[in-house]
């Protein structure tokens, strides 16, 4: 189904004149009562010719054919367009909503390759609270891109390589607690890692058997290739259960340590090209002055004016970074799936990383970079309830296993004390739905570039912006066909829908919105687009639900609502789906 957007936005091209250059939009009205979807066209192609935007925006509405769509186009203000649906071409758009089972989420035209980068933990060390933000928003919008219809490479680049491994190696042979280690492997090497990483700054002779250990490691030390591959498959294996747990999946995990033999390679070229040059004995590449200053990553500015700001790709020490290993592992991307769009879901502090990384790979490589997006999706910081990094009240780093059994703990005592008659091992199913999916919504439903404050009051209350709140709406729909059941009627899916009340027809037309929003979500890369649009759509149901009696309706009236209930219901599901949230069926 094409959204109704792109459908208006036709009829608004066909209609507007001497709009060459100029972009014709149509979005959702912010103002119900004035319409449903409105354009500032207008306005636009008024300030491009040099006219009066009313004028404009009369010669659009008297030229316009939208007839069969629109029951009204009005102009307001300075030559806003608005659009009000008719209800008779709203009922025959649910009709197609209903047999449509993406529920109005039209198929890209070419199957585009999306890769995805997040997630990313490093081996040998727990994953914590950090991973949290990453972790679901690259999940979502894989999930979302995959039901758009377009091939999605998950990718988790786990950080198995550096100079960490030195002194794990070194904690290994010398201070291992072999029964710590069969208990909890993470917890064990991240113990020898602070120990030895004390050690180097207090112990000369702990640094230089550090450095040995690592020197053994890259030269391919046989005992030492060994031990490291035992980290990493320690790590993985409970980083897969924690993703099992949070039904997050990946299509390939390929370490840092994959991409060593191109790192050199990577340096010799872009050297050879004049991309980079030596600086105090590194590799760095420096601006080209092909952008303003203000736009140019590789340049700051302080007290003084511009000055200098490369980014390195060879250490003076001859090792390679982040940036080397990024603009290998982007080159073998493109070599291997031919993406068309690549996304990185970091937090925010590495944003001049990606501005410089990408500035590079441009100059590098231009004709590749013309057949990619590359996106870093970047995101805010989460906070305790002080204002300040979340931590545990001990001040360490919250271990993402136990959050996460906190969570299904806690929505386990809620439902425990709603609904204690329920069997044991069921309330301990709906907690865990529950649980998981408060905090995966807490984390998306916020804009994900500001910081969001950690409230486990806040993400398990049932009412508000809130996971428990969705699932209960669902759960309120499934509950009316249980009751139909119970009372003996019968009901047979297929009905004609007929927006008779305002409520009903206000429900009709927040469904035919999923469509356009999971879109959006995607050219934004925002969650929170969907997750809001959830929301307004469980509360517009029920605002139907309190308005017009579904059970209790009169004959004629209970199928069409029976139907309204269907792809509400089904909406809801698809869209938690989308997010990652599953949805009980009782709470």
């Amino acid at each position: 189904m094409e959204t109704i957007p792109s459908l208006l936005e036709a009829r608004l091209r066909a209609a507007v004149e001497n709009a060459e250059g100029v972009e014709v939009s149509v979005t959702l009205a912010s103002d119900t009562r004035f319409g449903d979807y409105q354009s500032n066209v207008a306005m636009v192609l008024a300030k491009h010719l040099k006219a009066n935007p009313r004028a404009l925006a009369q010669g659009i509405v008297d030229r316009i054919q939208v007839s069969d769509i629109c029951s009204a186009v009005e102009i307001a203000g300075a030559g806003f367009l608005n659009f009000r649906l008719s209800k008779q071409w709203v009922q025959a758009r649910l009709e197609d909503l209903r047999a449509d089972a993406q529920l109005g989420v039209p198929e890209p035209g070419k199957r585009r390759t999306i890769v995805i980068d997040f997630s990313s933990p490093n081996v040998a060390k727990p994953m914590h609270v950090g991973h949290i933000r990453s972790t679901f928003l690259g999940d979502t919008l894989a999930r979302i891109a995959s039901f758009t219809g377009f091939r999605v490479v998950r990718d988790n680049h786990i950080g198995d390589w550096g100079t960490q491994f030195g002194m794990l190696l070194f904690g290994w042979k010398n201070l291992l607690n072999q029964d710590a280690l069969e208990a909890d492997p993470l917890l064990e090497m991240e113990r020898l890692y602070k120990v030895v990483s004390a050690q180097c700054k207090e112990v000369p002779e702990t640094l230089e058997a550090v450095r040995a250990e690592l020197v053994k490691l890259q030269a391919g030390d046989l005992e030492n290739l060994s031990l490291w591959l035992e980290m990493i498959h320690l790590s993985q294996s409970q980083f897969d259960s924690i993703y099992s747990r949070l039904g997050v999946k990946f299509d390939v995990t390929l370490g840092e340590s994959f991409y060593n033999e191109r790192l050199h390679k990577v340096v010799d070229e872009l050297r050879s090209l004049g991309i980079a040059r030596e600086s105090e004995g590194a590799m760095c590449v420096f601006s080209d002055d092909a952008v303003p200053p203000e736009q140019d990553p590789f340049l700051i500015k302080d007290k003084d004016g511009w000055r200098a700001n490369p980014a390195m790709v060879l250490k003076s020490d001859g090792a390679a970074n982040y940036t080397t290993t990024d603009l290998a592992t982007l080159q073998y991307r493109m070599e291997k799936w031919h993406p068309e769009e690549i996304i990185y879901v970091t937090d925010g502090r590495q944003q001049l990383h990606f501005r410089q990384f990408f500035a590079v790979f441009n100059r590098w490589q231009p004709e590749l970079a013309k057949q990619v997006r590359l996106s870093h999706v970047w995101f805010g910081a989460i906070l305790g309830e002080d204002g300040k990094p979340f931590k545990t009240r001990s001040g360490e780093t919250v271990r993402l296993a136990a959050l996460l059994d906190e969570a299904e703990e806690r929505a386990y005592s809620i439902v425990t004390e709603k609904n204690p008659a329920l069997p044991e091992e069921e309330r301990r199913e709906i907690g865990r739905v529950i649980g998981l999916g408060a905090v995966k919504y807490a984390d998306l439903q916020p804009n994900r570039q500001g910081d969001y404050v950690f409230s486990w009051d806040k993400m398990l209350s049932f009412q508000g912006n809130t996971a428990p709140y969705l699932q209960n709406a669902y759960v309120r729909i499934r509950s009316i066909f249980r009751k139909l059941v119970d009372s003996g009627a019968i009901w047979e899916p297929g009905a004609e829908i007929v927006l008779g009340l305002p409520a009903e027809e206000a429900l009709g037309k927040k469904l035919l919105q999923f469509g356009e929003v999971v879109l959006q979500v995607l050219s934004d890369h925002r969650p929170n687009i969907l997750a809001n649009y959830l929301y307004e759509l469980a509360n517009t149901f029920h605002g139907f639900y309190e308005a017009c009696p579904v059970i209790k309706a009169e004959a004629g009236l209970r199928p069409s609502r029976l139907e309204l209930c269907d792809l509400s219901e089904r909406v809801l599901k698809t869209g938690l789906g989308l997010l990652g949230i599953e949805v009980p069926e009782r709470m």
